[in-house]
């Protein structure tokens, strides 16, 4: 199954969001609309989101305060936030825009195929983080040759343990195949070692 990302897409206008609906479908992510600041907020504390469409101009809680609060938060700061806005952007809107914590500004009508492309290298960007944070957690922050070698650690233990056993010992072929293992683990011991000094 293919991993997806959320994309957050705040407007009050109901028809702005079924076009972003349509533009941003192809690219087969999760869209949630939202048609306020306030709900978007909620939707930012509810869940992990890979990018934030914020329209400006918007009754109670306008986009430019809504990102100023998504920065606030240290949930929330790094989620990248385009602007949205109707008229093509006075200079001062867009300053504004940016020292709210925007990484880009579009304004309507905006070409959906350049939207489109913003939008997925966003969601590419954070998959790929999101890949890494859950590669770095199965290592348990460790690095993989240290992983390994508490596996092999536990592997020599029983093998220790095992040429131990009377039925081991009093057998010659079980011992010989005992000491043929071992010897296999002590290469293997070898190699990660010499792997893992060759890291640092």
């Amino acid at each position: 199954m293919s991993r997806q990302a959320r994309i957050l897409l705040v407007d009050d206008r109901v028809e702005n969001l079924i076009a972003l609906d349509a533009i941003l479908s192809p690219l087969n992510q999760i869209l949630v609309p939202v048609q306020s600041g306030e709900q978007a907020l909620e939707a930012l504390r509810a869940d992990e989101f890979a990018v934030v469409l914020l329209d400006i101009v918007m009754p109670g809680l306008s986009g430019f305060e809504t990102a100023i609060r998504i920065k606030r938060d240290a949930k929330t700061r790094d989620v990248p936030i385009i602007f949205l806005t109707a008229a093509v952007a006075q200079p001062e809107q867009t300053f504004l825009g940016y020292a709210a914590g925007a990484v880009d500004f579009l304004a309507k009508p905006f070409d959906p195929g350049v939207l489109k492309a913003k939008v997925a290298v966003f969601v590419d960007l954070y998959l790929k983080a999101s890949q890494l944070r859950e590669q770095a957690e199965l290592l348990g922050g460790r690095p993989l040759t240290d992983q390994l070698s508490g596996r092999l650690a536990a592997v020599e233990e029983t093998l220790v343990a095992l040429c131990q056993l009377p039925a081991v010992t009093g057998d010659a072929e079980a011992a010989g195949t005992a000491a043929r293992l071992a010897d296999r683990v002590g290469r293997l011991r070898d190699a990660l070692d010499a792997l893992g000094s060759g890291s640092r």
